[in-house]
């Protein structure tokens, strides 16, 4: 699948919950930093308990399953192909990497050639790149809307722009559940990263808590906040490790109707704590399913950037909810191309991996 940038502002040594996150859709991952051994922690925390015996049927599966987003307010994919895509944010065109791009491009050069940002540089590295502005320089951030949020636009130097458009369809079924549920949902967004899913959740009517322990990410989802005057919405900003956080809710007995996790391929903590989402991602899911409500209405794990089929994380979770009932669906997001007009579909352009249970 894709693979994920970092966040801007990052360093390579950041942590397990999200905080280099987004470097793997760069290229390969960052290389691990040697640290002194008395700094190193001798067991990551991600092995803080061991998994629970779970007993019970599996809940009934949906595969495949492909989510497909033809683009939403401000946001379409325009064209793809010869390793990039063009895209429409807001009044700005933008060329990126895509290296699942193996086709040639739909539309005459002279379009793509009218851009007013294209990212170069050294993809292949964390924060190395370089934005091209062959119309005008542009300024660091821009509006942008999605769903009814407003939120920043901002040129990083990972390619990414502070979202990631093909999660709409996620934040669109969470946003319906929350609406019709009747009363206020509690939703837990893990590695919540500038917090366009959490501002969608909250105006929605949801007690929202945003776990992300990148403080520029977090500083940037209350800008994002204050933009669209969202201030007195009930959402709990925590800037922690992720893993250390819902393990904490767990002792607590703490509890959320919605969970959506979106964790790294891998990340190493300020503390020298190491993830790999092969190795870690079990507890990751068996914690959240402790902390689902009686009431849950779904947990949500989005992957990018592994090596492998959508199955892997399909029966990981069918495992993982093993007598709770309800349905497993799994499968990819994607992203349909909507040409210069914004509709007119082309060709799908898959962007990550999926898992979603429901109750029923």
């Amino acid at each position: 699948m894709k693979q994920r940038e970092g966040r801007p502002g990052q360093k390579k040594t950041s942590g397990p919950s999200g905080e280099s996150r987004r470097d793997d859709r760069a290229g390969r991952p960052p290389k691990p930093v040697a640290r002194p051994a008395a700094t190193r922690e001798a067991v990551p925390a991600a092995v803080a308990r061991p998994l629970m015996t779970r007993s019970g049927g599996r809940p009934t599966e949906r595969v495949p399953v492909i989510l497909e987003s033809l683009g939403a307010g401000d946001f379409h994919l325009i064209d793809s192909g010869n390793g990039e895509k063009l895209e429409q944010y807001g009044p700005y065109r933008i060329i990126r990497p895509e290296a699942q791009a193996l086709w040639r491009p739909s539309l005459p050069a002279h379009i793509w050639e009218k851009v007013d940002a294209a990212f170069t540089g050294d993809t292949d590295e964390e924060g190395t790149g370089r934005w091209r502005f062959p119309k005008e320089a542009l300024g660091e951030t821009w509006p942008l809307n999605l769903l009814g949020v407003d939120f920043l636009g901002r040129f990083t130097s990972f390619r990414h722009v502070g979202v990631f458009p093909e999660q709409i369809v996620h934040w669109s079924w969470m946003k319906d559940q929350v609406e019709k549920a009747g009363r206020p949902l509690k939703v837990l967004n893990l590695f919540g990263y500038t917090g366009v899913a959490s501002l969608v959740a909250a105006a929605a009517g949801a007690e929202v808590t945003h776990v992300d322990a990148s403080k520029k990410a977090i500083g940037w989802a209350r800008e994002n906040q204050a933009l669209g005057r969202m201030e007195k919405l009930p959402i709990r900003w925590i800037c922690e490790d992720a893993m250390k956080f819902i393990l904490r809710e767990e002792r607590r007995g703490s509890q959320y109707d919605i969970i959506l996790t979106d964790p790294p391929k891998f990340g190493r903590g300020p503390n020298g704590e190491v993830w790999h989402l092969f190795e870690h991602l079990p507890l990751m899911l068996d914690v959240c399913r402790e902390i689902l409500s009686p009431k849950a209405v779904g947990l949500v794990l989005t992957a990018y950037s592994i090596r492998a089929s959508f199955y892997s994380i399909h029966e990981l979770m069918r495992e993982t909810m093993r007598g709770a009932g309800g349905v497993v669906e799994s499968g990819e997001l994607v992203i349909r191309e909507a040409g210069a007009d914004g509709k007119t579909p082309g060709r799908a352009l898959s962007t990550s991996l999926f898992s979603r249970w429901v109750p029923k």
